[in-house]
């Protein structure tokens, strides 16, 4: 596939549940995460909220994108997203569902094209297609002296 991009990110842990996150390569600075009490000492978002922070914000401006392509200039939208934690058969958090609402400050019969842009924009978002197709992830796990595991099968 021509265009492959590699994201690159290293967290190294800072608290028994928190991890400092550095974007490799990106200039960004380093992002504090944490779960909350009682579990951690809550001094950043958790993984759900980054994950539900993540499909906001690619639907938001792939929203954006959208409207600029046909020459529009959108003024600023907000994004609000909601999800319910459920467990699921083996008693496991985990979110089955989110509800995204994008926040227009304009009236949609003054951008041009608006129903093109609305039929096309969720295509633009990266991150929301990419959780609703699946994300296949590959786990290994290498300790201190370099062996390496894979779970679910023996050491290599």
């Amino acid at each position: 596939m021509s265009g492959e991009e590699t994201i690159r990110l290293r967290l190294e842990q800072d608290t028994p549940y928190g991890f400092r996150v550095h974007f490799q390569g990106a200039g960004i600075p380093e992002l504090m995460t944490d779960e909350p009490a009682p579990l951690g000492e809550g001094r950043g978002p958790n993984p759900a909220a980054l994950l539900l922070a993540s499909v906001a914000n690619c639907l938001g401006a792939s929203l954006l994108f959208a409207l600029r392509k046909f020459k529009n200039a959108p003024g600023p939208v907000e994004v609000e997203i909601e999800a319910d934690k459920t467990r699921n058969e083996a008693g496991r958090w985990r979110i089955p569902k989110a509800r995204v609402r994008i926040l227009l400050s304009d009236r949609a019969e003054s951008l041009e094209h608006f129903e093109r842009t609305l039929a096309q924009f969720e295509q633009f978002c990266l991150v929301t297609q990419s959780v609703r197709d699946g994300v296949e992830v590959d786990v290994e796990v290498v300790d201190a002296a370099g062996a390496r595991f894979v779970p679910g099968r023996a050491a290599a």
